[in-house]
């Protein structure tokens, strides 16, 4: 593939890299070195890409695996995998009422303390991806999906009821 249509690809789907850069680190550089390092994973692998799924599916594969590689040994990276930090909080509307900039808060303060694999879900998830496309990324079957999703649904219930209330 050449130079521009790989531009084209990633500029096409820049949103989706931006998410799991963000979510998976809380520190500009680091989310820089993760960011640079999907894009070279995207460019070394694009010649693998069969069109059987979508190219955003295939981008969130490559994109969340490489993100789980990257920070798989905490111990040499504690402290940097957060979920969600107050910048992207910021791309909330300004306009949007104070009640539900709260409730996206809460959202996003419960999202960081869920495990790799869950918060990849609620990624998925969030955009409306549909649990086919979630199994095929994540590598799990579409039940196991719904399982996970309906009980992370439960938890955020929970934690939202006892967040509510104080």
């Amino acid at each position: 593939m050449d130079k521009e249509k790989f531009i084209s690809i990633i500029k096409d789907n820049q949103q989706l890299i931006y998410k799991i850069c963000c979510t998976y680190c809380n520190n500009k550089e680091h989310r820089k070195d993760l960011e640079q390092e999907i894009l070279v994973q995207l460019w070394k692998s694009l010649s693998r890409f069969d069109g059987r799924a979508k190219i955003s599916t295939w981008i969130y594969q490559v994109a969340l695996n490489t993100a789980f590689l990257f920070y798989r040994n905490e111990s040499k990276h504690k402290g940097k995998m957060v979920s969600f930090d107050d910048s992207i909080l910021s791309l909330a509307d300004n306009d949007t009422e104070p009640e539900l900039e709260d409730n996206i808060a809460m959202l996003y303060k419960f999202i960081r303390n869920l495990d790799e694999l869950d918060k990849a879900l609620m990624i998925l998830y969030l955009d409306n991806n549909k649990y086919r496309d979630i199994a095929n990324i994540l590598g799990i079957t579409e039940t196991n999906v719904a399982t996970k999703i309906s009980r992370i649904k439960s938890k955020l219930r929970e934690f939202f009821n006892n967040n509510q209330s104080n």
